[in-house]
């Protein structure tokens, strides 16, 4: 614990503000209170803070409005707003605004010391350098604007968006620039995890605990305690680890297999999926609890079709990228490439762009990247309808566009299991390798 550390309490009522300066004080930190938004503003102009605890309700304003001017005033002070009535909109609205957290009154001494703990003072960690997070495109300005909220809040968050757009990066620079940063990130692929094997890997087991226990083992949860615990593909959960997650995430505790007591964990929640959570509890395949717990904020993930403008940017960058992996010389994205990429769909998106990139990369010729070594499915409608009926029709050429177009949306669908998509294009394993490597994509 720092000594250091000053703690700006705003709160109208004198018992609370008591409590808080006693509580505080027993802590080792330094306090000053105010009553009002106005005695707010008056410290904080003249001294620092480490942390602001401000009532929702204030005489004259607003913890919300304190919010905004902490913001507004680049003070880069960590806020949580506090309430003797929480209601859930109400908490959602202030954490997406960047409360960091929201605390029913009274306070209870467990929440304020791990409040302090998360925000020790410290350097302001610089926004990582990840090649998703690239883009001057209006949406990635406006996705950075939310991570950079968003990261100081210790609200669990739901990051949506497709398949390959990059939602463990944004999961991680949430990490990265928030109050956890120094401690550990723990990603969990929930789908790639068997359902027999799921609750051993999140919650651990003791030694004998069941055949092939050979010996203790501490789960997930314990892995990231004090730090960030990312569920990806978390819609993937079968229903009853659905109901011990959401157990595990009310008490903050886990018990691992064949133990016999609960063992108290500090993590903060990100997930994931590709799928529309809610579309899986209308179906009854996530629990509406659990949601509600996960979903505190959501966070969507724009695809690569959304930000057009940053393509030229995402593939210099990973052609770079690719040079300096193979030792190879840099290829050139031609300006006829360039332009089919623009006009490219991207069902895979990032993911898929990094995967012609690296084919091209791979078969262009004088390392000079043509329309063509993109071997791109075509998105358009049957040239037969569409072009001159003197145009002359590459039936074979076009079929095998359909055909791989419709391959990579299986591949992406299945996270490029390749029995999974061969299952759902009717087709057996063998058949399917058959046609990834006469098209080019094995």
């Amino acid at each position: 614990m720092s000594p250091q550390q000053k703690v700006l309490i705003v709160d109208n009522d004198p018992g609370i503000r008591e409590f808080l300066e006693i509580s505080l004080g027993r802590m080792q930190r330094h306090t000053r209170s105010a009553r009002t938004l106005g005695e707010a503003h008056h410290w904080l102009a003249r001294e620092g803070f480490d942390l602001c605890l401000s009532d929702l309700r204030l005489p004259d304003g607003t913890g919300l409005e304190l919010l905004e001017h902490i913001q507004g005033g680049q003070l880069r002070i960590p806020l949580a707003i506090l309430s003797a009535c929480p209601r859930p909109e109400t908490a959602a609205r202030a954490l997406k605004a960047g409360a960091i957290d929201f605390l029913s009154k009274p306070v209870a001494l467990g929440r304020l010391r791990e409040l302090l703990n998360n925000t020790r003072p410290g350097p302001t960690p610089p926004m990582p350098a990840t090649g998703t997070l690239l883009g001057d495109s209006a949406v990635m300005h406006k996705l950075r604007g939310q991570i950079g909220k968003l990261a100081q809040s210790q609200a669990s968050i739901y990051i949506s968006g497709e398949s390959g757009s990059g939602k463990e990066l944004v999961a991680h620079a949430l990490h990265a620039l928030g109050p956890r940063a120094g401690r550990a990130f723990v990603p969990v692929n929930c789908g790639a995890i068997p359902p027999e094997l799921m609750e051993s890997e999140l919650f651990g087991h003791r030694k004998g605990s069941f055949s092939g226990a050979v010996e203790d083992k501490p789960g997930l949860f314990q892995a990231a305690h004090g730090g960030t615990l990312f569920l990806d593909e978390v819609a993937d959960l079968p229903l009853a680890m659905q109901v011990k997650l959401l157990r595990a995430l009310q008490e903050k505790a886990v018990r691992c297999i064949g133990g016999q007591q609960e063992v108290q964990v500090d993590v903060r929640i990100l997930c994931a999926t590709h799928k529309t959570l809610q579309a899986e509890v209308q179906a009854e395949r996530f629990r509406q609890d659990l949601y509600y717990r996960l979903n505190v904020i959501e966070l969507p993930v724009p695809p690569l079709r959304a930000r057009q403008d940053d393509i030229e940017l995402l593939a210099t960058t990973i052609l770079e990228r690719l040079a300096q992996g193979t030792g190879q010389p840099l290829a050139r994205l031609q300006p006829s490439a360039l332009l089919a990429l623009k006009g490219y769909d991207f069902p895979g998106n990032v993911r898929e762009l990094e995967n012609l990139l690296e084919r091209a990369h791979t078969l262009c010729e004088n390392r000079q990247i043509e329309a063509h070594d993109l071997r791109l499915a075509s998105s358009s409608a049957h040239p037969a309808i569409a072009s001159d009926p003197a145009q002359v029709i590459d039936l074979e050429a076009y079929l095998e566009d359909v055909e791989r177009r419709l391959i990579l949306q299986a591949l992406e669908h299945t996270r490029w299991n390749r029995t999974a998509a061969a299952q759902r294009l009717s087709l057996s394993f063998r058949s399917l390798r058959y046609r990834l490597k006469k098209l080019g994509l094995d």
